[in-house]
């Protein structure tokens, strides 16, 4: 943990899982956009990223901590609070997945992504929002996915994630419309990240095609943000039409889809 933010008179941003990745990436487009950073990642990647910040010329503050626990999410509102009347925008990105078989895959690491993807965002919403709504201004950015827009074999507890997140983020939305806060999905598809190493999804179709620019789909994020979008689609065209034809088709077959990317073992060379 480090110093406090200086008073610089320009706006806070809050991004979780800043270590890497998308996180990484959404913080350097908050940065060059002039806004002051609380970073924060469970691993101490987070203090050299910090710094890569930092050369953008703006003040930022790391909280290194586990944000799947409860003492994880208090530890970082506590940072949060004294800065309240500069912040304005949230970006809760932090998340994990897991791929597999859901009958062999270890019980523990899945419910820590449904404690990182789904508690510790429901946790962060509701001590954040209210405040929100209490000022008239913020903006909270959820990082979802596409897919979000069907069922997820082979990574199911994942997929189920998002499409939680997903449907929390547009209902909140609804609730908050007329208070002055704004409530934006990023849905990306397969990024350029290390997510499928730490899901132990190499083996897959989907994690030996091309990927999305990580810094692509961040600065889609930011701008569908700043612009008030409900949610945006990011990188590629293809996760466009993925996402509408995951939307139109029924749920079996959007699962049938689904697993030909995510099968272990389905590899194309």
């Amino acid at each position: 943990m480090e110093s406090e933010i200086e008073i610089s008179g320009r706006p806070v941003a809050v991004i979780t899982g800043a270590s890497s990745g998308i996180g990484y990436e959404l913080a350097k487009v908050f940065g060059k956009n002039n806004f002051d950073l609380i970073v924060t990642a469970e691993d101490p990647g987070i203090f050299e990223a910090a710094n890569i910040f930092r050369s953008l010329g703006v003040e930022v503050k790391v909280i290194q901590t586990d944000l799947a626990t409860t003492d994880g999410v208090d530890s970082l509102y506590k940072e949060i609070e004294p800065h309240y009347s500069r912040l304005d925008s949230v970006a809760l990105n932090a998340g994990v997945g897991i791929g597999g078989e859901f009958i062999n895959t270890n019980l523990e690491e899945e419910l820590n992504v449904i404690n990182l993807n789904i508690t510790s965002t429901v946790r962060l919403a509701k001590k954040i929002l209210p405040e929100f709504v209490r000022r008239g201004h913020g903006r909270m950015l959820f990082t979802s996915s596409i897919a979000a827009d069907m069922p997820g074999p082979y990574f199911a507890v994942y997929g189920a994630s998002k499409a939680f997140v997903q449907s929390f983020s547009q209902a909140l939305r609804e609730e908050v419309k007329d208070k002055g806060v704004t409530i934006t999905s990023l849905q990306p598809g397969a990024t350029d990240t290390d997510f499928f190493a730490k899901a132990h999804m190499l083996d897959t179709k989907v994690a030996n095609e091309k990927k999305d620019d990580p810094s692509v789909v961040a600065e889609h994020g930011f701008k569908a943000l700043m612009d008030g979008e409900d949610h945006v689609v990011a990188g590629s065209f293809k996760n466009k039409v993925q996402s509408v034809v995951g939307k139109l088709m029924s749920e079996p077959a959007g699962a049938k889809m689904q697993a030909r990317e995510t099968k272990p073992g389905n590899v194309q060379h």
